[in-house]
């Protein structure tokens, strides 16, 4: 049975696509930028909120991005919960992990103001071991140091933790720092993405995510 799971945040708890591209649009059209359809943003969402804005304008310059990104900042610490929800079952399986003694946490590239904000406001009675996004002086994943500061916070050897997420940089995070990883069908990624990143299961419902956890073996 696994101590700890660590989640990934955007596509693995919380289906957040909408907010985030309306909020990078509403940037976009401030600094004169075409703004793109919301399925694109599949695609550019994942190593954070700056690499997504120069995904989103790649020919701005390293200051409008900044420009760019403050606007950003503003709308979606104001509508980061406008359309965002939880994925089916996601909080039943949080509270059944919790039940069961297995600790949960999450580490997300999104900026840590973010991530507290979206954590309470849609997992308020979830007791969290500890939650991370991104942080000065912590490289973002797929650097494995942000799971090494959430064993800092709530150790486990690392045979008994295991990382789901929804991306192969998630995979190669949990591959970096040598933890079993998950990764499941509902978020931003195509399954393709998940396998030619060497997820050690891929699931498609959170019923198999608390089977693993227990020690289950998937059928």
């Amino acid at each position: 049975m696994k101590q700890l799971v660590i989640f990934d945040l955007d596509g693995t708890l919380l289906n957040t696509i909408a907010d985030l591209g309306n909020a990078c649009n509403h940037a976009l059209k401030l600094g004169g930028y075409s703004e793109h359809p919301l399925s694109a943003y599949n695609y550019m969402v994942g190593n954070g909120v700056r690499r997504l804005m120069e995904r989103a304008a790649s020919d701005a310059s390293p200051e409008e991005i900044e420009r760019l990104l403050a606007e950003f900042r503003k709308y979606y610490d104001d509508h980061c919960t406008d359309f965002t929800k939880p994925y089916p079952g996601i909080p039943e399986l949080l509270g059944q992990l919790n039940q069961r003694g297995i600790r949960v946490a999450v580490a997300s590239n999104k900026y840590q103001a973010a991530v507290d904000k979206i954590i309470s406001h849609y997992f308020p009675d979830i007791p969290f071991a500890t939650v991370h996004g991104e942080r000065a002086g912590i490289p973002k994943k797929p650097d494995p140091s942000v799971v090494f500061a959430v064993l800092s916070d709530s150790p486990a050897p690392k045979a008994s933790v295991m990382m789901v997420g929804d991306s192969a940089v998630d995979m190669e995070t949990a591959r970096r720092a040598c933890v079993e990883s998950v990764g499941v069908t509902w978020g931003f990624r195509p399954v393709s993405e998940l396998r030619s990143a060497y997820a050690d299961h891929i699931v498609s419902d959170t019923t198999q995510i608390l089977d693993l956890a227990l020690g289950k073996t998937l059928l």
